[in-house]
């Protein structure tokens, strides 16, 4: 019999508690996964504190991302054995000793990342890709304003954007983060709470704006996100308040811009497949190669989950938490 980290009703981070749990069996298309490691995400906060829209299916522990060992298959696989290490983007159910997943969300770790490593990276490489590749189109030569160059996305956006070539304007809310990130490759830093990031932006791009913003505030940043954007510009939120914001659409419409919304949880198996097999072909191997890597700011066990969510929640981060399971 395993063990997860499982809550019985919202509250702080103190809910969270070690207990043991049925063993898991895949059903035709999934596999089970042995965990080494699982990465903390803001999602796992707010649903911890029961401000967050769980799938129906997904299964009941928290966690969004993990790394470790396939110990079983469903009988409709193909491609994934037992004994393979992998990495896996998860409905749910990464804080625990096992968890079954749907083997289209899953990937080979990078050839030289730990298990530790590779547990920072399903989340934000599918989140990342799915936004700025997939939705924005975003290519070399191109501008990208990213909010948050201290969060685990942020982090990654930065990285991954400046890796295919595109210029790379991030914002933080202290003089550290922002030198994070440019230390990441950001080439115009703005710590938004003594500049105004729209200012800043257009400057740095002499006035035209950005092809393309990723947001993580939502609401409070919609119209000054508008401002910021070149004509045919994409803004895309996946994160952030969701109180009612005024659209400006005369200026949208002046600059022939469009913006997405977008939650990676809740999508249907076909397109997590898809974005999966877009981050397997042309993401992992940039990790390969060295142009980008996972960052990992601390390392807390499994078992210690509550205090994981306390670092997160204190904004002193850079990059990810992630859980080891004692497996590395």
């Amino acid at each position: 019999m395993g063990s997860a980290i499982l809550f019985d009703a919202p509250g702080p981070p103190e809910v969270l508690r070690w207990r043991p749990v049925d063993p898991i069996r895949p059903r035709p298309h999934e596999v089970v996964i042995g965990i080494a490691a699982a990465g903390v995400n803001n999602a796992d906060l707010m649903q911890r504190r029961g401000h967050y829209p769980v799938p129906a299916w997904a299964p009941r522990p928290l966690g969004l991302e993990c790394a470790g060992t396939i110990t079983a298959v469903g009988a409709e696989v193909s491609g994934w054995s037992p004994g393979d290490q992998v990495c896996a983007l998860l409905d749910g159910g990464g804080y625990a000793d096992e968890v079954a997943v749907p083997a289209t969300q899953v990937m080979p770790i990078p050839k030289g990342l730990s298990a530790i490593e590779a547990a920072a990276v399903p989340e934000v490489a599918a989140t990342v890709y799915s936004n700025l590749a997939m939705i924005a189109g975003l290519t070399a030569g191109q501008a990208v304003l990213i909010h948050g160059a201290g969060g685990g996305i942020g982090s990654f956006a930065i990285q991954w954007a400046t890796a295919i070539g595109a210029r790379v304007i991030t914002t933080a809310g202290t003089d550290a983060k922002v030198r994070a990130g440019l230390d990441l490759g950001a080439q115009t830093g703005i710590n938004y709470r003594t500049e105004d990031f729209v200012t800043v932006t257009l400057a740095a791009t002499d006035g035209r704006g950005v092809d393309a913003i990723l947001d993580v505030v939502g609401a409070d940043y919609l119209a000054r996100n508008i401002e910021c954007l070149a004509p045919d510009g994409h803004l895309v939120t996946i994160g952030g308040s969701t109180a009612p914001a005024m659209l400006d659409l005369a200026a949208l419409m002046s600059k022939r811009a469009s913006v997405t919304a977008t939650m990676l949880r809740a999508r249907p198996l076909d397109q997590k497949a898809a974005i999966i097999a877009g981050v397997s072909q042309e993401v992992l191997p940039l990790f390969e190669s060295g142009a980008v890597r996972a960052v990992v700011d601390t390392v807390v066990p499994m078992d210690e989950a509550a205090r994981a969510h306390e670092l997160l929640e204190s904004k002193r981060t850079v990059g990810k938490v992630i859980l080891d399971n004692g497996r590395t």
